[in-house]
Formats: structure tokens, sequence, C-alpha cells
């Protein structure tokens, strides 16, 4: 008999109610949502979550693709984090040497789509590998600009903000952030200013796009050669789980080198094995000149992120630098986790069809959906008021978050009106139809 999530106290229950009051008096505020999201959480074990009071529920989440090999993490990378805390935890990285970087380094250039030389910039999270890659643009082309695509998420450090427009409160009161940077429309098929139906017409979108970059922007806004960049997620993940069409990016290639404009690749949310490769950028048939990592590239168990870049593409000594990039204990605990992940791929693959073939099932059950869209174990769903208009049901969204959990999953909203469905990489068939069962109940129950 397979395991089933258990919720005999529904969230928030009396011990959870009492942390988040806690939390809200000593934490800092950041993304929490106790209304629709009350999940006060004790211990994992594999996909499966417990509550402070009890609850068993099933991860649709993964702690925001953090956690992709599971709770608390596969044995394998537990093995090595205990093997390198009684060896050497911090090692001075960037000051000093130590083989377990290096190892890294190599480790993640070869798995980099490109036959150029790479080179690794080791840190601490997503943002920071973006900040990295701001930097390395500017320094290594001597250029002022950069373009990013709306809808996008890259952090929430002032570089990294700057080239973030996934939702207003984000940028908040945090003016000036950065200045130089140019946003575009990102190619979403359901949702784009030119109300073009990506799906039945991708080719027209994709145009479009190109168009708006090359005329509209690079023609008539800011010079093409001080553009040092374009900063783009192959899928949209804070901006609604979008997937824009297949030739997108061999287009943006093309008009990147008809420029000298560097194209930097932001993986933090996709990479390692969520969409069924070790890059998302693989589906799109592209090598990019740089490439950021890191939620997942931790084992749910480290903080860390990474920056690979071709290797022209280089700081001078001193130009930049941070004490915990290169930390010995983290850099073989993500070598080993890039190793679990290559063990999963296929059961991404096959989990693809059953995902893909739910949801749209649900599309076409449920009026509030708007659209669905995904690769691998990375699903978004949209809702809203009418088909027609297309307009946004955040209302529905929230309340679907909230029905899942009392029933026992756990998912995450994202984009204005959307969930995320991104389930741990190791996760069962029996256990993936389990909780795409609970969803359902949660939409009936609307």
């Amino acid at each position: 008999m397979h395991k089933v999530p258990i919720v005999n106290i529904p969230p928030p229950g009396p011990k959870a109610s009492k942390i988040i009051e806690k939390h809200k008096r000593y934490i800092a505020t950041t993304t929490h949502d106790p209304k629709h999201l009350p999940l006060v959480i004790d211990r994992g074990e594999g996909v499966w979550l417990y509550d402070v009071d009890g609850n068993t529920y099933l991860d649709f989440a993964s702690s925001i693709s953090a956690s992709n090999l599971g709770y608390p993490t596969h044995p394998d990378v537990r093995e090595v984090a205990i093997e390198m805390l009684q060896r050497l935890g911090h090692a001075a990285g960037t000051d000093f040497y130590n083989p377990y970087q290096i190892m890294l380094a190599e480790k993640l250039t070869s798995i980099a789509p490109g036959s150029f030389s790479k080179k690794v910039f080791l840190c601490n999270s997503g943002t920071e590998a973006n900040e990295a890659a701001i930097k390395l643009a500017r320094f290594s082309t001597r250029r002022k600009y950069f373009i990013a695509f709306i809808g996008a998420f890259h952090g929430r450090t002032m570089g990294s903000l700057s080239l973030t427009a996934s939702k207003p409160i984000q940028k908040k009161w945090f003016f000036p952030t950065m200045d130089g940077v140019i946003h575009v429309p990102f190619p979403n098929p359901y949702r784009n200013p030119w109300g073009i139906d990506g799906y039945e017409y991708p080719d027209e979108l994709v145009g479009r796009v190109i168009e708006y970059i090359d005329y509209w922007v690079l023609q008539h806004y800011v010079p093409s050669d001080e553009v040092a960049a374009i900063f783009f997620e192959p899928i949209l993940g804070e901006g609604g789980y979008v997937v824009p069409p297949k030739n997108f990016f061999i287009e943006l290639k093309k008009l990147a080198e008809k420029y000298g404009i560097i194209l930097v690749d932001d993986e933090v949310q996709m990479a390692l094995g969520r969409t069924g490769k070790m890059l998302s950028i693989e589906h799109f048939n592209i090598s990019p000149d740089v490439i950021s990592m890191a939620k997942s590239l931790g084992g749910g168990v480290v903080p860390i992120g990474a920056t690979i870049y071709r290797a022209e593409l280089d700081f001078e000594s001193g130009a930049h630098s941070n004490t915990f990039g290169g930390h010995a204990l983290t850099s073989m605990v993500a070598l080993k986790t890039i190793d679990v992940t290559e063990r999963y791929l296929s059961n991404v693959v096959k989990l693809e069809r059953l995902f893909a073939e739910k949801l749209h099932e649900f599309k076409e059950r449920y009026g509030v959906i708007g659209d669905v869209r995904g690769l691998g174990l990375a699903w978004g769903i949209e809702f809203v008021k009418n088909a027609k208009t297309k307009e946004h049901d955040i209302d529905a969204r929230n309340r679907v978050l909230y029905e899942a959990l009392k029933r026992g999953l756990v998912i995450l909203g994202c984009g204005k009106s959307s969930i995320r469905i991104a389930p741990p990489i190791i996760i069962s068939e029996e256990e993936a139809k389990v909780g795409l069962e609970i969803l359902e109940r949660a939409l009936r129950a609307l």
C-alpha cells in the first residue's frame, strides 16, 4: 500500500499558529503567505513533509526547486556531507586553493553546453551568481547596457533586482536600482502584448519579439555596440513557469551574435533535472556564453551558486570575489548532487507524460484554468476569470493553494495568477498520481 497524506488538524494547527506568530515577531518578512500557505515544516522524508502538528503532506514544490532530490536529501549526498564535515568544512577557496572546488568546476563545465573552454565562479546563491554575471559582462566587454525580459526573475540584490521584472512589490521603494537595463516582452504563447496565439503561431510570436529587440530597442533606444548582455530564463520561474516557442533562443542567439552581445542563461530555478535534462536550455539547442546556477545544486542541504562562462570572458585577479566561494564541503555536496541527478533524468522524462496528460485534462474540465504549460516536472497552471478576456483570477489561485494544502498537497504560486507544479525529481509514479488526484479535488472545491 503506497503512502498517502494525512491531515488530521487543518493548517495552521495550534503549534503551527504559535510559530507563525513568533515568525512575524522575529523574522524579516520575505515571501511568506500565512493565509494561503500556513505550513510550518518540522521534518522531511523523501517527497513527504511533516508539520509541527503531526500532519503529513506530499510535496509538489521542492522548496522552489532547491530540494530536487527530496528530504532531507539523497542518502549519497548526505554521506558526502558527513565525510566532508570530518575532513574539511571551509577552505577559503578564493584566497587559497583546494582540490574540491576544482572537481566541481570541471564537472560544471562538462555539463554546460558548448564546445568552447569554460571557467567557473563559485558563490552562495542564485542572486550572487547573477551579480557575478553582470560584472563579468561589463568587465569583459566594456559595455554599459543590459536587456532582460518582462516576467523574469533574476534575484533581489540591487544588481540582479534591476534585471528582475516579475512582480512590482520586488522593486517597490528600492529605486534607483542599477541603471542601464532595458526590459522587453517575453515570448509568452498564452499572454503577450500582441495578442498572438503562440501555440498556433509560434514563428509569428518569435518574430515579433526579435523585431522589438532589434528594431525598436537596438536601432532606436540604445547603441547596439554598448549592450553587454541579454539575460534570460529558458522557462520563466517566478513569472509563471512560462515555456517559450522552441525556436526562440535560436533566433535570439542569431541576434546577439549580430551585435556581439553576450547571452546569459539564468538556470537558477530550472537546472539539474527539473525539465528532464541537466540544464533546461538543452531543450532549445543553443550554447549560452554564461550560465548561472544555484538552488538544486546544493542538494537541498547547502547554499551554493555558480556562474559558468566562456573562458575568454574573464575577470582580472581581485576584480570579483567572495568569502565562501569554493567552500570545500559545499563543493563536494554539489558534485555528488550532479552525479545523483543524472540517475533520475529518465524518471522525469517518464513522468512528464503523466503530468502533461492529467493537467491538460484539468484544463478541459475546469473553466477557471486558462493555460497549462511545462516541461519535465516543471508545470504552470494559470487561473482566469474568463477564457476570452484572460482576466487573472488571483483569488481562485490562492484558494487552490489552501484547498490543496488542507488535503495534504504542498504547491506554490507564481506569476500573477498561476501555480507551479515542481515535485522532487525522485518522486514515483504512484506518488505523482496521488498528488494529481489531490490537486483535482482542490480544483473541484472551487
